[in-house]
């Protein structure tokens, strides 16, 4: 432990390099992680793109570089594969606002309904549901459905904002939400409105997407944001490192209180290499959970591409 933790950056990089060769490795990182991990990723992006790469990967070894039900997923849609999480206990609290109960209670509920779940759920309730959906594809996927009554899960806001978009379905919330996104201040983004542009993730609260110019996924904000000289970015402060890096001659605004995921930042480097090195923290989900919720998965993949 204490050898790793003496080895400079470069050091670190070059004992990852011959690791991953060792043990046929590849590192996913999600745009929320800390910019050391983004840096030595292999692949960067939103829960869309990482679930959507990983099954296009020949390595035998998948580093989820983010939250738990990210390594689920990806070892849903890899059951063959060794998935390994830098720390097992990052965890997404949304993720557990919505039981398994609650979803049959609805369909006891409505004849003609689909279950909707967004990818930051628990595998379980991926199983019990009809199909996935991310921040980028989910209006585009519940359009599709022939369902009229859309059981939204787990997410209230991303769910509102879908409702609002598509007055056609009888999209049902469900009363969960991302606390980092749900907490913003709407006093500190009205201070900007007019001034800059505001790009505002589907997860912040209706009052927050009321004011902005644009609203969309990590991914969708990031490209936005290269139209403009000012914008103010409201979603998780780690997105700032991709921005930073495509567009440095942008005038990035901030939040006064930063959007901070805790469990996102508690990887770390050393984590990484431990995950590969000793095949720690490795992602294990029901042989029967697995197979169900890789249904709904698979249609997220295919209606959403």
């Amino acid at each position: 432990m204490k050898d790793l933790e003496k080895l400079n950056f470069d050091e670190k990089l070059e004992k990852l390099k011959k690791l991953k060769e060792e043990r046929d490795a590849v590192i996913l990182a999600h745009y929320y992680v800390n910019e050391d991990i983004q840096a030595i990723a292999d692949y960067i992006g939103d829960s869309f793109f990482l679930a959507q790469k990983a099954t296009e990967l020949k390595k035998r070894t998948i580093v989820m570089a983010g939250v738990y039900f990210m390594g689920e997923s990806v070892k849903i849609l890899n059951p063959g594969k060794t998935v390994s999480m830098p720390d097992i206990g990052a965890d997404c609290p949304m993720a557990h606002m919505i039981s398994v109960e609650k979803i049959k209670e609805m369909r006891e509920k409505y004849e003609d309904l689909a279950v909707v779940t967004y990818i930051n759920s628990t595998a379980e309730i991926k199983a019990y549901s009809d199909i996935c959906v991310t921040s980028s594809n989910a209006a585009k996927i519940v359009n599709k459905l022939k369902e009229k009554n859309i059981f939204f899960v787990p997410d209230k806001n991303l769910g509102n904002y879908i409702k609002k978009s598509l007055p056609n379905k009888n999209v049902i919330l469900n009363d969960g939400c991302c606390p980092v996104h749900d907490e913003i201040d709407v006093n500190d983004v009205r201070a900007y409105k007019g001034k800059v542009k505001i790009l505002a993730h589907p997860e912040c609260r209706k009052e927050i997407l009321d004011l902005a110019d644009f609203i969309g996924s990590t991914k969708a904000i990031i490209k936005e944001s290269g139209k403009y000289d000012d914008v103010l970015v409201v979603t998780e402060e780690g997105i700032f490192t991709e921005l930073k890096k495509k567009y440095p001659n942008i005038n990035l605004r901030k939040l006064k209180k930063e959007a901070i995921c805790n469990d996102m930042k508690k990887l770390t480097v050393d984590k990484v290499i431990r995950a590969i090195k000793n095949n720690e923290n490795q992602v294990e989900v029901d042989k029967e959970i697995s197979k169900r919720a890789l249904i709904p998965l698979k249609r997220m993949l295919e209606l959403g591409a």
